[in-house]
């Protein structure tokens, strides 16, 4: 999956077309369930293998090309009280907002098949569980390594190796220390692409999101946040930054013009810089297991099931089904969705996936390595995600433009304030 439900451009797509309730009984006398999902979560033949050894269950998928429509579907379907699949796929951008309404969902612990303890890392089931309830199975995981330019560190005099490099990644201090090494010999290349995607990964490791576990804003009281901000604007003044709009036309176009050396590098980002960056630049892009100030993860999603369901035990054997480590390795294997399971992060076919575009490096291997040193889910307020989109990118873009890191500061307080009310 190719998590960008965050990103503003993404809030500008139209709602998804409604739909009616699953939980009918087809002619022949099958349970029919509905499942809905957002870009690719690889379950298009597992979900015929479940049918085939389920002969009295019809699936039906409905899927949607990018994830804010599909979310906006699911929040308007929320309001109405009816509309929804069976099963609700839920990115964790949008998991506080879901969780604000747990109510409106089945607890999966009480209504699902008995699942062993331990199924999944422990930070993936704590962020859907709340009061005791688990509201989603955990899919997919983001876990953050660093990604870099081998050629444009050696022009630089910056030690190239996978190996080498963990060195300048081992911190944040670190790594914007090495960021003025690099600028000052890059000839105009620049370190990172854009300050908001730096930002957004920092402020990611930290225990609380904008909000406190009461949900009070802690922008203003938080000194972590305000310190990420002062890094990351530090090194924008340094010219550290491309100034690039993650997503954009530029920003795509920049992985292949070699427009920046180093991206915070989520497991799903591997594809999008091969995507983008072209085969021209095969192995020039490298990954290391490192990442400033330890783990962190960005992206991934749940299955749900909303108690508008008519069939929501049927339902939440299914999304058990589809969440077990043997079905999570064949969606990897489908999609490239990277498993939350702690059997499957063990699993020979996902640690010897080898990666040709960076070097035949055994990302399989890498990513699991990242993924079990986050050591728990970060509280997010019901609209963290709001604070983070629509308050923090574009102030951190007016610095990039010119505001005063003052100015842009006050700007942020001041916007997530209003958000918050």
């Amino acid at each position: 999956m190719r998590h960008r439900s965050w990103v503003s451009v993404l809030l500008l797509l139209t709602a998804a077309t409604a739909c009616s309730s699953g939980g009918a009984t087809s002619q022949d006398g099958k349970t029919e369930l509905t499942i809905a999902t957002f870009n690719e979560f690889g379950y298009e033949e597992l979900l015929k293998e479940y049918e085939a050894a389920h002969p009295d269950v019809k699936l039906t998928q409905r899927k949607t090309g990018q994830g804010a429509p599909h979310h906006q579907n699911l929040f308007t379907k929320l309001g109405a009280g009816s509309g929804l699949a069976d099963i609700e796929a839920v990115e964790e951008g949008y998991l506080s907002q879901v969780m604000d309404k747990a109510g409106q969902f089945n607890d999966l612990a009480e209504i699902g098949p008995k699942i062993e303890d331990g199924r999944w890392l422990k930070w993936k089931t704590d962020a859907a569980t709340k009061d005791g309830k688990q509201i989603g199975y955990g899919t997919d995981i983001g876990p953050l390594a660093m990604c870099y330019r081998k050629d444009l560190f050696e022009k630089a005099g910056l030690p190239s190796d996978p190996q080498a490099v963990k060195a300048l990644f081992a911190t944040w201090d670190s790594y914007f220390a090495a960021g003025d090494q690099f600028i000052a010999k890059s000839g105009g290349v620049a370190w990172f692409d854009s300050a908001s995607q730096v930002f957004n990964a920092m402020h990611n490791q930290h225990e609380l999101g904008y909000f406190d576990k009461s949900d009070k804003l802690v922008v203003d009281s938080n000194p972590a946040i305000k310190a990420d901000w002062t890094a990351v604007t530090n090194a924008v003044a340094k010219g550290q930054s491309a100034k690039l709009v993650a997503w954009s036309n530029e920003w795509n176009s920049g992985f292949k013009a070699g427009a920046f050396a180093t991206k915070t590098c989520p497991s799903w980002m591997l594809g999008v810089i091969e995507a983008q960056a072209g085969p021209e630049n095969k192995g020039k892009w490298a990954v290391t297991d490192a990442f400033p100030n330890g783990g962190g993860n960005w992206g991934g999603s749940y299955l749900t099931v909303p108690k508008q369901s008519k069939n929501a035990k049927k339902a939440a054997e299914v999304a058990a089904w589809l969440t077990a480590p043997e079905q999570q390795i064949k969606a990897f294997k489908a999609k490239g969705t990277f498993p939350s399971q702690v059997k499957a992060l063990d699993d020979p076919a996902l640690l010897e996936q080898v990666n040709a575009y960076f070097g035949d490096i055994k990302a399989g291997a890498l990513f699991a390595a990242q993924a079990k040193k986050v050591g728990a889910a970060q509280y997010k307020g019901p609209k963290d995600g709001q604070v983070q989109e629509n308050v923090f990118s574009p102030a951190l873009q007016s610095v990039e433009q010119g505001k005063s890191a003052d100015e842009g500061w006050k700007t942020a307080v001041a916007e997530a304030q209003k958000v918050a009310k």
